[in-house]
């Protein structure tokens, strides 16, 4: 005798279709079983709930109060195993999932979130977040799994015996000012020229930060003297505007803020020096599971890069 507990699928379907035929056989042919087992089926379930769920007639074969009572439930539970197939099939093809990527500025802007608007061209249902933090914040997210995997600069000495990194590009720095500033559409402007003006900086120890001092250093030139220290983009771009303030960027975020009019007061200096820093790294925790979903958006990153 079956348990209600033990009912499957196929057994709720069977309900489901003598009720839709009113015939015990057309039931059985769909769901392509013979009648003898159909009728067993059926047997077993009204012994086990005490009471005949379809009533017998000439005709063919109507269901009872209690049949109504249990069928009512049967299309809801079919519904939700239906909606439970479809979404186990879309996490396992990567067409939905979530994924929580952690990136440094200027890949976050450049790649990851052309890789996103890639990936939902074919996959709506792909819920990203999308954190962007130093470097150092970043690696111990990852470490913690609150990110899948992450574009960042592991801290110098960093034991990444676990970490599965694939190494991207250099990232170059600009200088951004308004395009009211007085060195605005100059040519060739000297590291000297621009001590005078008040800076906004990531702060003290950021990479692009560093680049920056460097390039001062090594051009035997103390460092600006105005420094206002901010790792926020809002912030900088805030003091830009107010003044002759000058902010150095990666350049995927000074492209972005010059693209479709977005930073149409903005200008990038021209300077006699690059300024560049060290190339920034993918990062995957090799222990730590991914789904399709992840596999997809890290593919695609890598894809760009």
């Amino acid at each position: 005798m079956l348990s209600l507990s033990r009912l499957k699928p196929s057994h709720l379907k069977l309900l489901l279709r003598i009720a839709e035929t009113g015939k015990l056989q057309f039931a059985a042919d769909q769901l392509a079983i013979s009648q003898p087992a159909a009728s067993r089926i059926l047997a077993d379930i009204e012994a086990d709930i005490g009471a005949p769920i379809f009533e017998r007639l000439p005709r063919g074969m109507l269901p009872t109060e209690i049949g109504r009572s249990i069928l009512r439930r049967v299309g809801m539970i079919l519904a939700e195993f239906d909606g439970l197939e479809q979404e186990l099939g879309m996490l396992r093809s990567g067409q939905s999932g979530r994924v929580r990527i952690g990136a440094v500025t200027g890949p976050a802007v450049g790649y990851v979130v052309p890789a996103i608007a890639h990936i939902r061209e074919q996959s709506r249902d792909i819920d990203v977040t999308i954190h962007v933090a130093p470097s150092a914040e970043l690696i111990r997210g990852l470490e913690e799994r609150h990110f899948d995997f992450i574009i960042a600069r592991p801290p110098p000495g960093y034991d990444t015996t676990d970490l599965e990194m694939n190494p991207a590009r250099t990232e170059r720095v600009v200088l951004l000012v308004n395009n009211q500033h007085p060195l605005a559409g100059k040519p060739a402007c000297a590291l000297s020229d621009l001590r005078q003006y008040e800076w906004v900086m990531q702060e003290r120890g950021a990479p692009i930060r560093q680049a920056v001092e460097n390039v001062f250093r090594t051009s035997d030139l103390p460092l600006p003297d105005q420094v206002s220290n901010s790792s926020s983009l809002l912030v900088a771009l805030t003091m830009l505007a107010a003044g002759n303030a000058i902010t150095p960027q990666a350049q995927e975020v000074a492209e972005l803020l010059g693209a479709n009019g977005i930073g149409a007061r903005l200008a990038v200096l021209d300077i006699t020096q690059t300024i560049s820093v060290e190339p920034y790294f993918i990062i995957r925790h090799r222990h730590h599971a991914s789904t399709a979903a992840v596999m997809r958006v890290y593919q695609r990153v890598l894809e760009i890069l």
